[in-house]
């Protein structure tokens, strides 16, 4: 899908999950955002970047915690739940 699609779907995935929007930068291709765990209020850092052209685009997400060492899966399941609802929306 052209990338400007992409980026409004991808945006709108977000808000679904719940996570807040800190920057969206549609020139850049570029979302930041935090999730904020359950469980104690932990905050988690997710980038999406998506580049392409008016016929096809390509997405890159990152989930990283700012605390602690390990995440016990979490951020992994985060970009799973994320690429699964940007797919249900095709």
């Amino acid at each position: 899908m052209p990338a400007r699609d992409a980026l409004g779907r991808a945006l709108a995935v977000a808000r679904d999950l719940g996570w807040e929007i800190v920057a969206a930068v549609p020139d850049l291709g570029r979302i930041e955002a935090t999730d904020t765990s359950f469980w104690y209020g932990f905050k988690d850092d997710v980038v999406i970047r998506i580049v392409g052209d008016d016929r096809q685009s390509r997405i890159d997400i990152r989930s990283k915690s700012r605390v602690g060492k390990s995440d016990l899966g979490k951020n992994a399941e985060r970009i799973r739940v994320f690429l699964k609802n940007f797919q249900a929306r095709l």
